[in-house]
C-alpha cells in the first residue's frame, strides 16, 4: 500500500536537455594541448604551492620539536619513577609469594 504514495510523492525526474555523450565531442578533442607558456605558467603554480606547503611543514615540525622537547624531559623523568615503582612492586610480589609459599610449606608439615 505504500508503494502508490511514495510513487506521488517522488516525482518522476526531468529530461536532460543536454545530448548524450556519445553525440556530444569529447572536451580532450575539441581543445588544443597547452602550449609552453600554459606548461611553464601551470609549473610555476605548482612550485609555489609546494613551497608554500614546504614552509607550512617546516613550521610545524619546528612546533613539534619544542613541544616534544618540553614533553620527553618530563616523560623521561616519568618513565624513571614508573621504572622504580614497578621495580619495587616486583620486590614485594616476590617476597610476598615466597613468604606465602614458606607458610603453605609449615601447614603442609
Amino acid at each position: 500500500m505504500e508503494e502508490p504514495a511514495a510513487a506521488a510523492a517522488s516525482p518522476d525526474p526531468p529530461e536532460d536537455p543536454s545530448p548524450s555523450p556519445s553525440s556530444a565531442p569529447s572536451p580532450a578533442a575539441a581543445a588544443p594541448p597547452p602550449g609552453p607558456r600554459e606548461l611553464a605558467a601551470a609549473m610555476e603554480a605548482v612550485e609555489r604551492d609546494a613551497a608554500a606547503i614546504s614552509d607550512s611543514y617546516a613550521s610545524l615540525f619546528a612546533s613539534l620539536r619544542v613541544a616534544l622537547a618540553n614533553v620527553t624531559s618530563t616523560s623521561a623523568e616519568n618513565m624513571e619513577c614508573l621504572g622504580d615503582v614497578v621495580g619495587r612492586l616486583q620486590e614485594s610480589a616476590l617476597e610476598a609469594s615466597s613468604k606465602g609459599n614458606k607458610y603453605i610449606n609449615s601447614c603442609l608439615r
